[in-house]
C-alpha cells in the first residue's frame, strides 16, 4: 500500500508547483513594492499612503478570488446519475454499441433524468470512470479523476478544475490580477525610468557602486507586473467573451451536440442573461468571489431561437430515433428533461 500511495503522492504535489510560484511572485513582489518602494523610496507622506491602501485592497481581492478557484470544491453530479455496481458492470459487458445505448437509455429514462445534449452518436453521454451518466455540459476531468458539472477546463495555476463551483471566482481571479498587475506597473513607472537612467548612467561612468539592490527590486516589480499583466489580460478578455456567449472553453472547441446536431450557441440566452447566470443580478456582489451564480449546475435553458424543439417533459412522447439521418424528433416544451430514443423500435 505504502508504495502504491508513493507515487500519487508525488504527483498531487507536485501539481502544487505552479501555485508556489505564483504565490513566491507574489510574495516577493509585496516586499518590493511596500518595502522598497513605498516605505524607501516614496517621499511624499500622503502618496505613500494612497498607495499602500490601494494595493492592499487589489491585493486581497486577487488572492480572495485565488483563494475560492482553488479551494471551492467542484460540484459533481447528482446520485441519481450514477449507476449501482451491477449496472455499471451490465453497461461495460455490453457487447455492442447498441445494447450499451438501450441500456443507459432504459437507465435515463427510468431516472427520469434532465439532459438535453448527447454523444455523437446519438447516445446518452456516459463516464466508465466514475460509472455515472454525465449531465449537460458535464466532463470528466483526468487531472482530478472525477465528473464534474459545467466542465470548462482544468488550471496548473490554481490547481483546480474550472466549472459550475468556481467558474465566478476564476473570472474574477483574471480580472483582480489584471487590476492589480496594471496597478503595480502604472505607480512604479516613475521610480523604474528614474532608475532605468541611473543604472545607464553608472554603466557610462563604470560606477557599479550607484547600482542599489533597491533598483534591481524596482526594475524587475515593473517588468514582471507588465508581463504578468499582458498574460492574465488575454486570458481573462477571452472568458470575458465565452461567458458572453455562455460556453465554456470545452464547448468552444467542441460544440456541445443536441438533437439537431453540434450548436455552439445552444445554451447562449443573450448577453445580459448569460452574465446574470454566472455573477448574478445584484452587482455589488458580482464583484467580490462570493456564491451568486444561478442554477444548480445541471439543469439549463437553451436558445430556443435555435433549439425549438429540443426540451421536452417525462410525459411527452418519446421521440423518435431516426436511423437514415441520424436525426432526433421531439416535441417542444418549456421543462428541460430527457431526449431519449425510441426503445420500442428497439425491443422488438
Amino acid at each position: 500500500m505504502a508504495t502504491q500511495a508513493s507515487p500519487q503522492y508525488c504527483y498531487n504535489s507536485v501539481k502544487w508547483i505552479p501555485v508556489l510560484f505564483i504565490l513566491a511572485i507574489v510574495a516577493w513582489s509585496y516586499y518590493a513594492y511596500v518595502v522598497q518602494m513605498c516605505i524607501f523610496t516614496v517621499d511624499n507622506i500622503p502618496q505613500k499612503v494612497i498607495y499602500l491602501c490601494i494595493y492592499h485592497l487589489l491585493l486581497v481581492l486577487f488572492l480572495w478570488s485565488y483563494y475560492c478557484t482553488m479551494f471551492r470544491p467542484a460540484a459533481r453530479p447528482t446520485s441519481e446519475f450514477y449507476l449501482s455496481k451491477t449496472e455499471g458492470e451490465q453497461i461495460a459487458a455490453a457487447q455492442t454499441i447498441e445494447e450499451r445505448r438501450v441500456a443507459l437509455l432504459r437507465f435515463a429514462r427510468q431516472s427520469n433524468l434532465p439532459l438535453l445534449t448527447r454523444h455523437f452518436d446519438g447516445s446518452i453521454r456516459y463516464c466508465f470512470v466514475c460509472q455515472c451518466i454525465k449531465p449537460d455540459r458535464a466532463h470528466h476531468c483526468s487531472a482530478c479523476e472525477k465528473c464534474v458539472l459545467r466542465y470548462d477546463h482544468h488550471c496548473p495555476w490554481t490547481n483546480s478544475c474550472v466549472s459550475y463551483g468556481n467558474y465566478k471566482s476564476f473570472i474574477l481571479f483574471l480580472g483582480w490580477a489584471l487590476l492589480f498587475c496594471t496597478y503595480v506597473s502604472v505607480t512604479s513607472l516613475e521610480y523604474f525610468i528614474q532608475f532605468w537612467q541611473s543604472t545607464i548612467n553608472a554603466q557610462k561612468t563604470g560606477d557599479s557602486s550607484a547600482i542599489t539592490a533597491r533598483q534591481f527590486h524596482l526594475l524587475f516589480l515593473f517588468f514582471v507586473a507588465v508581463m504578468f499583466g499582458i498574460s492574465v489580460s488575454s486570458l481573462f478578455f477571452y472568458h470575458l467573451f465565452l461567458t458572453g456567449k455562455n460556453r465554456t472553453t470545452l464547448e468552444s472547441y467542441r460544440a456541445p451536440i443536441f438533437e439537431s446536431g453540434p450548436e455552439k450557441d445552444g445554451f447562449d440566452l443573450g448577453w445580459k442573461r448569460n452574465y446574470q447566470e454566472i455573477f448574478g443580478i445584484n452587482l455589488l456582489k458580482a464583484f467580490i468571489p462570493i456564491p451568486t451564480t444561478r442554477g444548480d449546475g445541471i439543469h439549463y435553458q437553451v436558445n430556443s431561437s435555435l433549439l425549438s424543439g429540443t426540451s421536452q417533459t417525462a410525459n411527452s412522447p418519446i421521440p423518435t430515433f431516426n436511423r437514415s439521418n441520424n436525426q432526433f424528433n421531439s416535441v417542444n416544451n418549456d421543462n428541460n428533461y430527457l431526449l431519449i430514443d425510441n426503445l420500442t423500435t428497439q425491443e422488438k
